[in-house]
């Protein structure tokens, strides 16, 4: 879903920046990186922060000398900006601008997010061909992110809007909540196990199990913690029927 989207690096001032930029859009599945007039790009700096997986990236970008140049042919352009206030109105979260590049991309369009340089950001009038602006909410103690980590956190919102399905790791299926019929095994074996240790009070113990079943229901118990807890319950009986005070 992100082919036709593109990550601009305005005048960035190092190349190791680029490089880490170049890697997080591998990261995110954004292979389209575009520069405008990097300054004393050195592309050997650069590769070992791409990694060896994202060299590619970095190899192919296209250099451009101008902005309007860069955004050529996209129908959608949209600039980050650290600056707020003043005519800067509407200024959108990585997640609101996430939301907005994923309708577009979905409609057939192509976007570019423009970053600007490290130690300036976009001007007024740089953001002006832009259809939209994103800030990215930072502590006041330190608003200042890397270039690449701005880069970074806006693709992952991205990318997480683009997949079709939540986003989970892999790894082994996860397990069934348990049934009613298993619940109630449970409560059986657990009230047998609390009455053992002298937990519950022998007279109408179905009613002192109440505060104990209350409590389960508000846990969506899975079968493997299922089979944990009447493993405990067997094991604590056990011991009971072994060292319990009747058997001394």
């Amino acid at each position: 879903m992100l082919d036709d989207l593109a990550v601009v690096l305005f005048r960035p001032k190092y190349p190791e920046n680029v490089g880490s930029a170049a890697r997080a859009c591998l990261n995110m599945g954004v292979e389209n990186l575009i520069l405008v007039q990097p300054r004393d790009f050195d592309l050997d700096k650069a590769r070992p922060l791409a990694t060896a997986h994202a060299k590619h990236i970095l190899e192919q970008a296209r250099i451009v000398e101008t902005l309007p140049e860069a955004v050529e042919g996209f129908t959608a352009v949209y600039g980050t900006t650290a600056r707020t206030g003043g005519w800067r109105k509407g200024i959108m979260s990585p997640t609101t601008l996430a939301g907005v590049v994923d309708d577009r991309l979905r409609s057939g369009g192509k976007v570019a997010i423009v970053f600007g340089p490290e130690d300036k950001g976009l001007t007024n009038e740089e953001t002006s061909i832009c259809s939209g602006l994103m800030t990215i909410p930072t502590s006041r103690e330190g608003t200042s992110l890397n270039l690449s980590q701005a880069v970074l956190l806006v693709l992952y919102e991205c990318f997480k809007k683009s997949l079709d399905k939540p986003f989970k790791p892999d790894g082994p299926p996860e397990e069934r909540p348990t049934t009613i019929q298993e619940q109630e095994a449970m409560f059986d074996n657990l009230q047998e196990t609390l009455l053992a240790v002298d937990f519950l009070k022998e007279d109408n113990p179905d009613y002192w199990m109440l505060p104990v079943r209350r409590f389960f229901s508000k846990i969506n118990l899975k079968r493997n913690e299922f089979n944990l807890l009447m493993g405990v319950c067997r094991q604590v009986q056990w011991f009971v029927n072994k060292y319990g005070p009747d058997k001394k």
